[in-house]
């Protein structure tokens, strides 16, 4: 079971909403209400919210966790985050992760798989055809690690026949996340 958290925004209606202050949240995420970019290079006030969530998921008996909004240092975020912090932040996440044998998914952060992809144990990705950079995600095949994926806007006869041929595991859902879902195998 993998089990979902952002860990690169801050949400106001998650219960632990108030261990975010406010010099850590930055700009609003366009499209969703209550949502801000964190600052990646704080993570004395990061990293212990994210420890509680994975020890949570531990609790939960998750097998892994799915970070979200991984790449906040190509955001318009409100805060000035370096490659190498936001590097340094995925990083710190991953030992904590299989510190707690959770296995964890690189989730959007395409830019700096070059530099993680030894570290995650599989990719996550939202809409890589859609925005034509699926094969920057080759890499984990590589390594014989999953790619996991989520089509929203396209239907599955134009993008199914791509992401089988590349051993990739997507599915079609909709947009709000419901039960709906077209899987490609």
């Amino acid at each position: 079971m993998i089990c979902y958290f952002s860990a690169g925004s801050y949400e106001d209606w998650r219960p632990d909403a108030n261990k975010f202050p406010s010099s850590v949240r930055g700009k609003n995420l366009d499209g969703w209400p209550g949502e801000n970019w964190l600052d990646a290079g704080n993570l004395d006030v990061l990293m212990p919210v994210m420890i509680a969530r994975m020890d949570m998921a531990v609790q939960k008996k998750c097998d892994a966790v799915d970070l979200d909004n991984m790449d906040i240092y190509q955001q318009d975020s409100g805060f000035s985050i370096s490659y190498a912090e936001n590097l340094a932040y995925a990083k710190a996440l991953v030992k904590e992760a299989h510190k707690r044998n959770l296995a964890i998914g690189l989730k959007n952060n395409l830019d700096q798989i070059k530099d993680l992809v030894n570290d995650y144990d599989f990719a996550i990705n939202e809409s890589c055809y859609d925005y034509s950079e699926c094969d920057m995600l080759k890499p984990f095949i590589q390594q014989g690690k999953p790619v996991l994926g989520i089509e929203y806007n396209k239907s599955t006869s134009q993008f199914c026949a791509a992401a089988n041929a590349s051993n990739y595991d997507f599915l079609k859902k909709n947009q709000s996340l419901d039960q709906a879902r077209q899987a490609c195998r």
